[in-house]
């Protein structure tokens, strides 16, 4: 990893690092947790109040997404499901309420204070089918064919190494698996330099693909039946965007959706 994109990664952790911190030590008061949505394009705003009341505060606090890809991936009993760049936990808690008892779902983040607060959660929340670990969305501490659905909420456009994140989704997911996520995406007009012009990298805004980019890239990675459908707009030109895609079933791929159940869980 080149030296500019290391102090990227690290000033991204530092940025949610500290809203961990804001959201924990908000909690300790006599109001509870104070909320860090940067405005209404993003934030807990964007998920449906029933959904926001049966989580504990502190998770619905901790959410800076631009979307709800729990309802996009139109998760199932007993599904395995990946959420890249977990967080305070609210989407993985949410996955967890879907899949039910016989599913798992796990949350990765590389910030000790975002899982420490996760972790939190999920205790305060019941939560027993949930598995939080540390690392980086470019390099996923699971197996390969063992995950159903990948998820991840306004965090792909925070990695350095693009190719890297959609080549491990590829790689966990099950043949057959699938991804639901919300990112910030912009018009193929734009130059990386414009879409700096319009927001900051820890921002979610700087560091979007393009629409076009985002289709290569997925198609590089082996992805299939891709859709990216734009939701509504966060900066000129640019989107939260809802995005599907699949891993086919193959002659290739076929042993490995055979004898998948059950080897990483």
């Amino acid at each position: 990893m080149s030296e500019q994109n290391t102090d990227l990664r690290e000033t991204v952790r530092r940025r949610y690092a500290a809203a961990a911190v804001q959201v924990t030590e908000g909690g300790t008061g006599c109001c509870g947790p104070q909320a860090i949505e940067v405005d209404d394009n993003f934030g807990s705003t964007l998920y449906p109040a029933d959904e926001r009341d049966v989580l504990p505060a502190e998770a619905v606090a901790a959410s800076l997404g631009c979307g709800n890809p729990t309802a996009v991936a139109d998760l199932h009993e007993g599904e395995r499901v990946l959420d890249l760049g977990s967080g305070g936990g609210i989407d993985v808690l949410l996955s967890a309420r879907r899949v039910g008892p016989t599913g798992k779902a796990y949350g990765l983040d590389m910030t000790e204070e975002m899982l420490a607060l996760a972790l939190t959660n999920a205790k305060k929340a019941g939560a027993t089918n949930v598995e939080f670990l540390k690392g980086t969305i470019e390099a996923v501490p699971l197996p390969a064919n063992t995950i159903d659905v990948v998820i991840s909420n306004c965090v792909i456009n925070l990695s350095t190494d693009k190719p890297a994140v959609f080549a491990e989704m590829f790689r966990v997911l099950t043949p057959g698996g699938r991804i639901g996520i919300s990112d910030v995406v912009a018009d193929d007009a734009l130059s990386p330099a414009q879409r700096a012009e319009r927001g900051d990298y820890v921002g979610c805004i700087a560091g979007a693909l393009s629409f076009t980019e985002y289709r290569t890239g997925l198609e590089a990675a082996g992805f299939t039946d891709i859709e990216i459908t734009p939701t509504h707009t966060v900066a000129d030109d640019m989107h939260s965007a809802i995005i599907r895609a699949t891993k086919a079933i193959t002659e290739e791929t076929a042993p490995a959706a055979a004898a998948a159940p059950g080897s990483c869980c």
